[in-house]
């Protein structure tokens, strides 16, 4: 048994915004547990210039408990992948969000 991230990556809302991305999200995808995380802003600025600093930032990872090798996973990861985008979809207005597929061991 190992454990495999299925994806990685960023949640964020504005500071003064009192969210709780783990009230607005499931705890399990299709079996893959969701892992939030706050941490500082991973850069000092977005793409459009504005300072990260004015948000609240979050490590998501998505973790599964597995037998199987992670390239083995990728069908999977698709769907829950496709589920997973339901959820961050529906998010309040301000939220941003980045996942990267990873299928790497821990």
């Amino acid at each position: 048994m190992q454990a495999v991230r299925l994806f990685q990556g960023y949640l964020w809302h504005p500071k003064e915004a009192s969210l709780d991305p783990r009230a607005l999200l499931p705890e399990e995808v299709l079996g893959a547990r969701l892992l939030i995380d706050p941490v500082p802003p991973p850069t000092p600025f977005f793409e459009d210039g504005t300072p990260t600093a004015t948000q609240a930032f979050y490590q998501v990872t998505l973790l599964l408990l597995t037998e199987e090798a992670p390239e083995a996973l990728k069908p999977l990861a698709e769907r829950v992948a496709e589920a997973l985008r339901e959820h961050l979809e529906g998010l309040p207005p301000g939220v941003g969000w980045l996942l990267l597929e990873d299928l790497r061991p821990l």
